[in-house]
């Protein structure tokens, strides 16, 4: 693959908390490696700002592999950018051009407070997955794989929906910022396996109480969520959320 350098021109919000009145500022980049990663280059623009004695733009990252969902970012217009499947982090810029100009933005939701720049508050997803996305068996001792037989099928689904990384893609990309795509893959990753039966009846009404009270919206099938979903997780999880209600609510009446 050839290597070529660019210029490029990034509009970047600005946003001191969320409180504040953000706003777009111009920068400018040289030299950018078409084999650096996304947030590589904001690492040089960072560099650059602080040598010129101005505050460096705020976003997040851990692992930069993929793995944690925390670096994201609305870039053109996209969660996460160009890319198919794609974490920001992963993004490199050989997905753009010499001259482009690159507009970077928070996730846009109400479930979602800037705290700073490019930083959103996704505490949110925590406090859904603490009303419900859990198991409260004892598991001990790891046991034979054996000792638990699981349908294939299942066992695949599952582990296809615990792919989920919670980087809140799908809710950015909503016209209504609905967290069901989410909601969906935590829920159906437990509800395919035997050890999420206990709470199999409750969880699905308390995880999407929580939601609810978050102030995510209401899903319009649109398919925006896997469309952008860097993990590809499937719409199937918002239908399978939608059964899990229907049969926690006709199997336990006591339950609203």
């Amino acid at each position: 693959m050839e290597h070529y350098n660019m210029n490029l021109t990034l509009k970047v919000w600005r946003q001191a908390n969320s409180e504040a009145q953000g706003n777009f500022e111009i920068f400018s980049v040289a030299n950018i490696s078409s084999e650096m990663s996304f947030l590589e280059m904001f690492d040089v623009l960072n560099e650059q700002l602080v040598e010129e004695g101005k505050e460096p733009i705020a976003f997040d990252h851990d692992c930069r592999e993929g793995i944690c969902g925390m670096c994201s970012m609305y870039i053109n217009g996209k969660p996460h950018g160009p890319w198919q499947q794609n974490t920001t982090c992963q993004l490199h810029m050989r997905a753009f051009k010499d001259g482009d100009t690159i507009v970077v933005e928070p996730w846009r939701a109400k479930a979602f407070p800037v705290i700073k720049d490019l930083i959103v508050d996704r505490g949110a997803f925590d406090r859904i997955i603490e009303a419900g996305g859990y198991v409260s068996i004892n598991t001990g001792n790891p046991q034979d794989a054996n000792n638990i037989p699981i349908e294939k099928k299942k066992a695949d689904e599952a582990f296809a929906a615990a792919a989920c990384i919670g980087c809140g893609a799908c809710v950015a990309a909503c016209k209504n910022s609905s967290a069901l795509l989410f909601v969906g893959a935590k829920v159906s990753q437990l509800a395919l396996l035997p050890q999420g039966e206990p709470e199999r009846k409750s969880r699905v009404f308390d995880m999407l109480t929580q939601m609810d009270k978050e102030g995510f919206g209401a899903c319009t099938s649109t398919g925006a969520c896997e469309a952008t979903c860097p993990k590809g997780i499937s719409i199937a999880n918002i239908a399978r959320l939608n059964h899990e209600y229907i049969r926690a609510a006709v199997l336990d009446d006591t339950v609203h």
